[in-house]
């Protein structure tokens, strides 16, 4: 996926603007699956309802036929963490499901993963997921220019670290983003501050910090996609595409305008 030695793309302000055209088709689609999802349903059906309003709001699936994944969003239920494929599964009360989408428009990407309640669901399970949206967006404030890399990283794992007593997951990351999905650098969820690449104007990350209720070890299913806690904890997950302009972050992926 990221090859060394690989430059970090930096776009124009009106290239993010496409960009930000693509992210509100993923926020947009995010909002209808959202509102879908109770006891009773298929994941399927969910990718359904994305892959309508994508195609509804002009956009191309960035996921559908990626390195051969089936699906258009990612539907990843309780100890799953991520790249779980819709299928047959019902969501069942008590269920935390992480929804992960992507969307291209005139060539640019944006990714975006909400983790989403089904029904009644356990407070543990609650406050790991908002623990993991807040760290998600304590990272989204590194995103400046003149800061590094791995402030970004640094900040998510604190923000997890103090919230509770949950696994950071490490072997999968954040990213760089445009003219491809998943383009050079992986973005760490941990690790020490003021370390790697220099943030400019016009780079763009997706930020997605995955957290556990145990250990933060994971394994693939025999599918070769879905990553799971080994240890059948809860897991949860949040992304956003962000840019940095010369005011500050801009996340590409939110319903409203969001400058931090």
């Amino acid at each position: 996926m990221f090859r060394r030695g690989e430059s970090i793309q930096v776009k124009s302000p009106d290239q993010l603007a496409v960009m930000r055209r693509a992210g509100l088709v993923v926020a947009l689609t995010l909002q209808a699956v959202t509102a879908a999802v109770r006891p009773g349903v298929t994941t399927r059906e969910l990718d359904s309802i994305a892959r309508d309003c994508i195609k509804s709001n002009n956009a191309t699936p960035s996921f559908l036929g990626y390195h051969g994944f089936p699906a258009v969003i990612c539907t990843s239920v309780n100890e799953e963490v991520v790249h779980g494929i819709p299928g047959e599964r019902v969501l069942a009360d008590g269920d935390l499901v992480s929804i992960d989408c992507g969307a291209i428009v005139d060539g640019w990407h944006g990714d975006a993963a909400v983790s989403v309640p089904v029904g009644e669901v356990t407070a543990a399970v609650l406050a790991l997921s908002a623990a993991t949206e807040a760290a998600m967006w304590a990272g989204l404030e590194q995103v400046r220019a003149g800061n590094r890399l791995s402030d970004i990283g640094n900040a998510v794992e604190i923000a997890i670290n103090a919230a509770g007593d949950y696994g950071v997951v490490e072997d999968y990351t954040g990213h760089g983003i445009g003219t491809s999905m998943h383009m050079h650098p992986p973005i760490p969820n941990h690790g020490k501050p003021g370390k790697g690449p220099l943030l400019k104007v016009g780079m763009a990350f997706a930020i997605e910090p995955m957290a556990t209720l145990g250990s933060p070890t994971v394994g693939v299913l025999a599918d070769g996609w879905t990553v799971v806690a080994l240890d059948g904890g809860s897991a949860a997950h949040w992304e956003h595409t962000v840019a940095i302009t010369e005011s500050g972050p801009w996340v590409l992926t939110a319903l409203d305008e969001i400058h931090l």
